[in-house]
């Protein structure tokens, strides 16, 4: 037997034994029911992440609800290809811009409560396979909105339903319901280098 025959029959065995794990892990998962998602943590590509499993419910035909906090000053080319080209796609946005942009707290709570009023029946609406709040997690640390009412709906909603929330920040709460928690770590970002948001790419 060769060297490389050698490597070649141990890397087998060793995706054998692999694989054979991984179906055991597959077959045990017998639970058919929607799924929270959180995805918070100071990187980027939280919303982009959400953006992409819109576009794979989207692929299957199913009805999907995309919500905005804090986002919706400057079009998005997520938002421009939604509204022109998805209507299976219920969209909105707060549309006040980012907190630091509007610097009047009582304006931001209003917005929010607002906001919060589309949320809320879409998460009692088992026609939705998939909603997105988008960076959520915001509107409960700066106590826009009453977390116990938020972490009812999520908890609460259609069986057959998803949801995906994001931003940083993530509340211990919303870890603790959620089926599935991603913190995406800032590892390098080129704003730091004074380079310009990228159209198509960063927003």
């Amino acid at each position: 037997m060769t060297e490389t025959e050698s490597q070649a029959e141990r890397q087998k065995r060793k995706m054998q034994k692999l694989k054979t794990k991984v179906d055991q892990h597959v077959a045990a998962c017998d639970q058919e029911r929607g799924v929270m998602i959180l995805l918070t943590g100071d990187g980027k590509g939280k919303s982009s992440s959400a953006f992409g499993m819109v576009m794979r419910s989207l692929g299957y035909g199913y009805k999907v609800g995309v919500v905005q906090f804090i986002k919706g000053q400057q079009l998005s080319g997520e938002e421009l290809y939604l509204r022109d080209s998805c209507p299976q796609v219920d969209f909105y946005q707060m549309g006040t811009g980012f907190t630091w942009d509007t610097q009047d707290r009582d304006a931001d709570i209003a917005a929010a409560k607002t906001t919060w009023e589309v949320v809320a029946p879409m998460l009692r609406d088992e026609s939705y396979h998939l909603v997105i709040i988008d960076e959520l997690t915001y509107m409960l640390s700066y106590k826009y909105l009453d977390e116990s009412m938020v972490i009812d709906a999520l908890s609460n909603r259609p069986a057959t339903q998803s949801v995906v929330v994001t931003g940083r920040g993530g509340t211990s709460s919303l870890k603790e319901i959620a089926d599935t928690v991603s913190e995406i770590k800032d590892v390098k970002h080129a704003y730091h280098d004074n380079i310009k948001a990228r159209k198509g790419v960063d927003y």
